[in-house]
Order: C-alpha cells, then structure tokens, then sequence
C-alpha cells in the first residue's frame, strides 16, 4: 500500500497536523522537526497525493492543455512552450488530442474537471467554439493558445496569439515581388479564425497589387501533407496557370512541393512555395521552405503565464496578445519565370 501521512506521522513521532504543515511549507512547525519528518519521508520513500491536496487548497497545480493535433509541428511548438512555462511554475501538463473535433473537445474537458484541474488552455477547433463559452460562463479560468473565437459573449478571456493578417499578407507580398501574379493559395478549415485572417491577408496584397485571384487556384484543406499534394495537382492542371503557392502551413507547402516534383516540375524554377509557421520541417526539406514565422515557443509561454496568474487571481479583466509575424526567406520561392 502507499505511504499516507498517517504513517509519516506515526514514524516522526508527530501529529498528523504537523505533517500536513511541513507540506504546506508552514512558518508554525520548528525547524528541527521540518527536517525530523522531511528525513522520514525520503526514508519512506513518500511521494504527496495531489488530488487529495486539492480537496484541502483547491489546487491540484495540473493544467489541461487541448490542442487539435499534436503530430502537427506547430502545435508540438506551442506545447513545449506550455510545459517549460508550467516546468518554472511548478504547474503540470496534461495533453489532450481533439482532432478538430468539438465533442471529442467536449470530453476531454468533462474528463479534466472530474479530475480537478486548475485550468485550460485551449488552442480552439473552431471561431464558434461553445465548449470555450461555457467554460467561461462557469468561471473557469482558461487561456486561448494560437486561435480566438468571434463572440465570448462579454465575458472576460485571454487570447495569445499571432498576427495571422500580417502573416498572409508579407508571404504573398513577397512571391508579388519577385513577379508572380496567378498565386494559388491553400488553406486549412474555413472555420478556423487564423485560417480566415491569413486568406484576409493573401485577398488584400493580391487586391493592392491589383492582381485577381482565379477562384479554383484558392482550396480548403485540413493543414495536412496530403491535401497540400492532392490540392496542389488539381490546381496545376486547371486553368489558373499558377506560378507561386501560398500554403496556409507548412505541412501543405510540403504537400504542394511533393506534387510540383511528381508532376516533373521544380521548386523555384517553375511553381515557388511559401509556406507558414517555420516549424523544423521548413529546414529539412529541399529545397530549404521560406514560410512566415510564428513565435510558438514564446506563445505557449506567454499563454501559460497568463492562465497561472488568473488561477492565483491576480488578473481580472481578458487581455488579447499578439505576437509579430515574420518571412524567413529560403530557397523555395524564386523570381518568377512565366507569365
């Protein structure tokens, strides 16, 4: 059987009160029996029961982390931040999968309550997400990571982030610059409110440009390799004549620079690519990805930071963060060659 604070107690020689001040790091115990029970516990090998300390201090310093999909580097990015910032503050990490589902979000956030977690952070499936409102609705502190709904109906909500306009619009800007004009662009899913603000900032340096955009060159996907490919060969033998991708993330421009070579095409010479999110993969395929970058890391942090000081209930009001974008040019995107 486990080691409990009873038997601490018992082979201290103190009282089981005593035992639960020494844990709570209380000022009342002497120091000489601190370090009496502190020896008893390395001997007995005693590790604290966390869920039965929630009962007592209302904290289990556990946090739920619902991300949609963790073999995506990006989200991988953002949970290292997370649990390095939850490392330093002496929070844990427990990481959930929801596959872009809203029930499956659902359940794993039944399943954490039961389990007494401090809070949520949330890098929502959807712009509509009501998961999210009815956390917020029962006072449950919670941030979200890398995504942002349209309406929390008032109620306050921390929102860290990246500015995705600016992210769409410097990558398209630049494949203009280096002469493009039918620049195809593929997106993830359209309920996805980083989605919609990146397409925002493709439409408006096209618009700038006074360039149109072929409406079959534009494609909805799941930000997987696979529509990249798929998508990619599809617009390549349609009408549009593209001569440049801008891929919504970087699995995509890694599927759109699979289906140029399998068609006998190369990247720059004949379709440049320019992905987002300057995940590790940008480095490791060839020829190297330019692609915008997104300070995940400091996102998943930053995010982490946030939640801990509302759960300790020194924040009060919502606040929105949002990091810079940058382009980090590579050799995936050359100057324009056709018409």
């Amino acid at each position: 059987m486990p080691v409990t604070i009873y038997d601490i107690a018992k082979e201290a020689r103190v009282s089981i009160a005593t035992v639960s001040r020494v844990l709570n790091n209380s000022s009342v115990v002497s120091e000489k029996t601190r370090l009496r029970v502190k020896k008893v516990m390395e001997q007995l090998n005693y590790t604290p029961n966390v869920i039965a300390s929630a009962l007592t201090k209302k904290s289990t310093l556990t946090l739920g982390l619902l991300i949609p999909d963790i073999a995506n580097p990006f989200f991988a990015e953002l949970a290292r931040g997370v649990e390095d910032a939850s490392s330093d503050f002496g929070f844990n990490i427990i990481i959930c999968n929801t596959d872009y589902s809203s029930d499956k979000e659902a359940t794993y956030i039944s399943l954490l309550k039961q389990k007494s977690i401090d809070g949520f952070i949330i890098s929502s499936a959807y712009y509509n997400d009501q998961n999210v409102v009815k956390l917020l609705k029962a006072n449950v502190p919670l941030v979200l990571l890398g995504r942002d709904i349209d309406d929390s109906e008032g109620l306050p909500v921390d929102v860290v982030g990246s500015d995705n306009v600016k992210g769409g619009y410097i990558a398209t800007k630049y494949l203009i610059d280096l002469g493009h004009k039918n620049i195809a662009c593929l997106l993830g899913p359209p309920r996805i409110k980083v989605n919609l603000e990146r397409e925002k900032g493709y439409l408006k340096a096209m618009e700038e440009a006074g360039l149109k955009v072929c409406p079959e060159a534009v494609g909805y996907g799941d930000f997987k390799i696979d529509f990249g490919f798929k998508k990619t060969l599809e617009i390549l033998k349609g009408p549009c004549k593209s001569t440049a991708i801008f891929a919504a993330n970087d699995l995509t421009a890694i599927g759109a620079m699979r289906a140029i070579k399998f068609l006998g095409l190369q990247v720059p010479n004949d379709i440049s690519v320019v992905g987002y999110d300057n995940t590790v993969l940008a480095e490791m395929v060839d020829p190297p990805l330019t692609t915008v970058n997104q300070q995940m890391r400091k996102m998943g942090y930053i995010a982490t930071e946030l939640l801990i000081k509302r759960i300790k209930g020194e924040r009060g009001v919502g606040e929105k963060i949002i990091l810079d974008t940058e382009l980090v040019i590579r050799k995936s995107a050359g100057i324009c060659n056709g018409k």
